[in-house]
């Protein structure tokens, strides 16, 4: 069973997210990933889930030449934050969460 305190931080990986994309999420995953398999699993996840979306998130934009782009955008951004929602959820409730659609890079 996962404690209070690596779900709690888990969670935090992908909410502040939203306010911080990168640092935050960042920060939490370096100073806890050798304290908590937990974390360190999250914490991976997270950033293969930042790196795929800003990929699929580049390819949408240069489709925006054709119009498809602005719809594969949105469709992007709504994913993202669907996903990061349910990762979040996930976390807290001490799953080991693995996000669809995503390249395996860390």
């Amino acid at each position: 069973m996962v404690e209070k305190d690596e779900r709690t931080l888990a969670m935090l990986i992908y909410l502040i997210s939203f306010f911080t994309a990168f640092i935050g999420p960042l920060l939490i995953w370096l100073l806890k990933k050798d304290e908590s398999q937990f974390i360190d699993h999250h914490g991976r996840e997270y950033f293969n889930f930042l790196i795929s979306f800003t990929v699929y998130s580049i390819i949408s934009a240069i489709l925006i030449i054709i119009v498809i782009g602005a719809f594969l955008l949105a469709i992007v951004a709504i994913g993202a934050f669907i996903l990061t929602i349910v990762a979040a959820i996930k976390a807290y409730e001490g799953d080991y969460y693995r996000f669809p659609f995503i390249f395996r890079v860390l």
